[in-house]
């Protein structure tokens, strides 16, 4: 029982992480209309508890990009490292930080 206790709370703990624990996701990608919709839907379906109104929008001075910020409730490093795939992978998408 104690063993168990012990393994479930190290896949709690990653490094410097304590999950679950609220962490900042910034994306950013050529403007473009449809990218903030397109970051929403990757975004909810690994974090299913993050409230779009929340994602905050900045232009670049010159305009060609977009950077968002999405705050989500992070569960795990698996959660993260799969989010993160999926975000850059997408072809709207430039950097995830």
């Amino acid at each position: 029982m104690v063993k168990a206790v012990v393994a479930a709370m190290a896949d709690e703990r990653d490094g410097l992480f304590d999950f679950p624990c609220a962490f900042p996701l910034k994306i950013m990608g050529l403007a473009d209309s449809a990218l903030a919709q397109e970051v929403l839907a990757v975004v909810l379906r690994h974090a299913p508890d993050f409230d779009g109104a929340t994602m905050s929008m900045r232009a670049s001075s010159g305009g060609k990009y977009v950077s968002l910020t999405c705050t989500i409730k992070a569960t795990s490093r698996a959660q993260l490292d799969t989010l993160y795939r999926e975000l850059s992978s997408h072809p709207l998408v430039k950097i995830v930080l």
